[in-house]
């Protein structure tokens, strides 16, 4: 359904002007009287030596009778109005939109390979709700991408490096007990990990030892050695039940250490650049030319840093998958970092460095909540949080519908319950911060998952009540389908192609969100005030019936395009 490109294309040809910048004038009007297509003519009149007025009604002349599927064309003061043939558009988007090939371009991506980086918790540390933000929304990014046909590689850079590891080693060492390891292994050693930040206070010398210990584990002493490793892999069995149970997976674990023998390599192409300077015993680049700071390299007693790391992951990545774009889903609070390591490689002369994107987010706080500190032991475990939004989610339900059998309520909550937490990460633009709020997240007549799934539900419960399946429906009449309510709901299932583009392009999956919800709205809208089951006539009855199945058939891709599981009943 690409009525708004034939728009384009015929304004084009009289304007003289590229498609693409009729297309970036075009919107939709506020009000459906005002028609279902309009372009301000505003930005014309330099150019045309003419008033707004006149060049809408001058286009609306030469138009007439020459867009298949536009019925009329009008001038409205300095808008040039499209308003389209309602029977007709309605029989073209039952044609081209067929179930399993809704949304066009899908093949945008062949043959291109990007990558993801998301989530990326730091072992031995709890998995809170502000890791959270990157596992959804970089989920929803990966998700978008391969529909659209792209090769996409999630890899989970994890945080499994670093200087908190020697003060981790030191803690475990002084404090730690095996008993509590074995039965609880992320919480003994955040407990030890606090532990280690309350004693420095009164032995500075424990900072000296923790670095001591993290230069023994780069230089893979056997103690430092066994120690991390043990860490790292009781760490992830813990963080596979969460992903787990969110429906996420990845296809690389790579952390930070599996960098640590690369960097040299880095390094030493830096010095024949000549790019690698001395700063206080320390290796940096500068970046003057850039407006930034120096970035670290290496430090004074020459263990490595967050950034001379990525810079080693880049080149492996790019060798290794050959990358178009390497995307970053990490904190707003990284993207002095992320600037430092991209002009770092434009100054070495890499070719890929304005292919590396940093996706930003914002940050999570909860109602009443404390910040997320481990150093402080103060974190809100997403664990904890998913199992109070299924229980929460169950007893509405359970009130709600008396008649669902036990094990319906314990699964449709679950589903519904996590699919609360992950849309309220991604219902808003991504770098505004979130204050959760339980009453805002289950409300299932607002902007909320529950509502989206609810509205599945209603659509699939006609269809039930009906006994029909798509395939009972493929011969309706589409043309049928022209009052208000109707054609509102084809035009936002229509718009869901855009809303897929315009999410990935800016990395913004609150835009298909936003149209989810639209088409949400529109459809409950239609459900009231539209007769489906006793419509006038069996063959609009049928036609009616389609519009409810083709709707249910979208929503579902969507939602799932966000990972969003959906429910039949709830």
């Amino acid at each position: 359904m690409d009525l708004r490109t034939e728009c384009a294309r015929s304004l084009a040809r009289i304007l003289e002007l590229p498609v693409a910048d009729i297309e970036n004038m075009l919107e939709i009007p506020p009000q459906s009287e005002m028609g279902d297509l309009a372009m301000p003519c505003f930005s014309l009149a330099r150019s045309l030596q003419k008033a707004p007025q006149k060049i809408a009604s001058d286009l609306a002349s030469e138009l007439q009778a020459k867009i298949p599927m536009v019925r009329e064309i009008k001038a409205l003061g300095p808008y040039l109005n499209f308003f389209f043939d309602r029977a007709a558009y309605a029989e073209a988007f039952f044609r081209e939109e067929q179930p399993g090939h809704f949304f066009a371009h899908q093949d945008e991506g062949q043959g291109t390979t990007i990558i993801v980086e998301y989530s990326s918790p730091n072992i031995a540390k709890p998995f809170h709700v502000g890791h959270a933000f990157s596992t959804c929304l970089g989920e929803a990014i990966s998700r978008i991408y391969t529909y659209l046909g792209y090769k996409v590689v999630r890899l989970n850079h994890l945080g499994d490096y670093g200087t908190q590891f020697g003060k981790l080693i030191v803690a475990w060492k002084r404090w730690g007990q095996r008993e509590a390891l074995e039965e609880d292994a992320i919480k003994e050693l955040t407990r030890v990990y606090v532990k280690f930040h309350q004693e420095v206070e009164n032995e500075p010398g424990l900072d000296d030892e923790a670095r001591q210990a993290f230069k023994n584990l780069e230089e893979k002493k056997p103690e430092e050695l066994k120690l991390w490793q043990d860490f790292r892999d009781l760490s992830l069995k813990k963080f596979s039940v969460i992903y787990d149970r969110m429906g996420i997976s990845f296809d690389n674990y790579n952390g930070e250490s599996f960098y640590s023998d690369k960097i040299p390599a880095v390094v030493e192409e830096l010095k024949q650049k000549g790019l690698l300077e001395e700063s206080q015993g320390a290796q940096v680049v500068r970046l003057d030319e850039f407006n930034l700071n120096p970035c670290l390299i290496l430090k004074s007693d020459g263990t490595t840093i967050y950034a001379s790391r990525d810079i080693a992951a880049i080149f492996y990545r790019d060798k290794t998958w050959n990358f178009s774009k390497n995307i970053y889903v990490v904190g707003s609070e990284q993207k002095n970092h992320f600037k430092q390591v991209f002009a770092v490689l434009e100054r070495m002369g890499f070719e890929k460095a304005h292919d590396c994107v940093h996706v930003a987010f914002g940050r999570l706080s909860i109602a009443g909540g404390e910040d997320f500190s481990t150093r402080k032991g103060k974190v809100i475990l997403l664990e904890d949080l998913l199992d109070q939004s299924v229980a929460k989610v169950r007893s509405i339900m359970a009130q709600n519908n008396p008649e669902m059998s036990e094990q319906e309520l314990d699964e449709a909550a679950e589903i519904v319950g996590i699919a609360a937490v992950k849309h309220a990460y991604l219902r808003n633009g991504r770098e505004k911060n979130i204050i959760f709020s339980w009453d805002e997240m289950l409300d299932f007549e607002g902007d909320t998952a529950p509502y989206m799934l609810y509205t599945y539900a209603r659509s699939r419960s006609i269809l039930r009540k009906a006994a029909v399946s798509a395939a009972d429906l493929c011969q309706a009449n589409s043309r049928l389908l022209i009052t208000e309510d109707e054609f509102t709901l084809i035009k936002d299932m229509a718009a869901m192609e855009d809303a897929v583009l315009a999410a990935a392009k800016a990395y913004e999956p609150c835009i298909l969100t936003r149209q989810i919800n639209l088409a949400c709205r529109d459809f409950n809208k239609f459900y009231h005030n539209i007769s489906i089951l006793k419509a006038e006539n069996p063959e609009l009855r049928e036609a009616r019936l389609a519009l409810c199945s083709r709707f249910s058939e979208v929503l579902s891709l969507a939602l799932g395009l966000l990972g969003l599981k959906t429910v039949e009943r709830m």
